[in-house]
């Protein structure tokens, strides 16, 4: 496993020059385990992300390993959160489609807190997302419903009415041409059928024009690691609903889990900051 240049440790100073505990937020992907304290005040990490490659398979024990080596490398981590591309329910796994069927059960929050040996919870990678996005980004303070779909190795959706969540949509699971949207016009799909932008954004416009019968969102952002590339393909895409890219692009999985690890009890003293969810 490789690990990132700089790690520091996860105390760190604020600018009013008080030393803030470090909230954790750690981002399961299906090629990639992303870890870092989060600055809760500024939205942003406060210190430099540590990445390993996710095990293959990815079960649940090699998981929990690999996000043990990623949290070990941060000193004064009080509380964790922790992204999982599935439908998560009170901590526990429902649905795992990209990842080992060892999880479906799992009750993920226990076990990440008793390999840590810290508080940890545990919530949807693409609600984390959309969290981060709507508290500190291009969702803050917009009216109305709003869905984020993060593009990857499939497509995550978290859906906002008035700023709050939805929990669990899995909208990357509705039928696309026969086959799960996700299949077609994920990243992944992307990358496998070596689809040109122009390409990619057909099959991207027909599901969001699907989206668009079955919601009628009034905001779609699109997150995910395709969300720093977005000149390649929006200028494609053609439908009626306003559509810009994540304001916080790969990072906000890790950020929006820090803030609900934050929101289950806050220990940033004597600051208080409670993001509306």
């Amino acid at each position: 496993m490789t690990l990132g240049p700089g790690v520091r440790s996860a105390g760190y100073k604020r600018e009013d020059g008080l030393v803030a505990d470090a909230i954790l937020g750690v981002d399961i992907g299906g090629s990639g385990i992303k870890g870092a304290p989060v600055d809760l005040v500024k939205g942003d990490f406060a210190a430099d992300r540590v990445r390993v490659p996710t095990p293959q398979p990815a079960d649940v024990k090699s998981v929990i390993k690999a996000t043990s080596e990623v949290v070990s490398k941060f000193d004064d981590v009080r509380r964790v959160g922790v992204t999982f591309p599935g439908v998560v329910v009170n901590g526990v796994v429902r649905t795992a489609a990209n990842m080992h069927h060892s999880w479906i059960g799992a009750p993920a929050a226990e076990l990440f807190s008793a390999e840590l040996g810290k508080p940890v919870v545990v919530l949807n990678d693409a609600d984390a997302a959309g969290i981060a996005e709507v508290t500190y980004g291009v969702g803050r303070g917009r009216p109305g419903t709003l869905l984020m779909l993060t593009f990857g190795t499939g497509i995550g959706s978290a859906l906002f009415l008035d700023g709050k969540l939805v929990p669990n949509t899995e909208l990357g699971h509705l039928e696309l041409d026969g086959h799960d949207a996700e299949d077609r016009a994920s990243d992944r799909a992307r990358s496998d059928e070596n689809l040109g932008w122009a390409a990619w954004a057909e099959r991207v416009e027909t599901y969001l024009k699907h989206l668009e019968l079955l919601l009628r969102p009034d905001l779609f952002v699109i997150g995910g690691g395709v969300s720093k590339k977005s000149e390649n393909y929006l200028p494609h895409i053609r439908i009626a609903t306003p559509i810009v890219p994540a304001t916080l692009l790969n990072s906000a999985g890790i950020i929006g889990a820090a803030i609900v690890a934050n929101n289950a009890v806050e220990v940033l003293t004597p600051l208080r900051h409670s993001p509306a969810l």
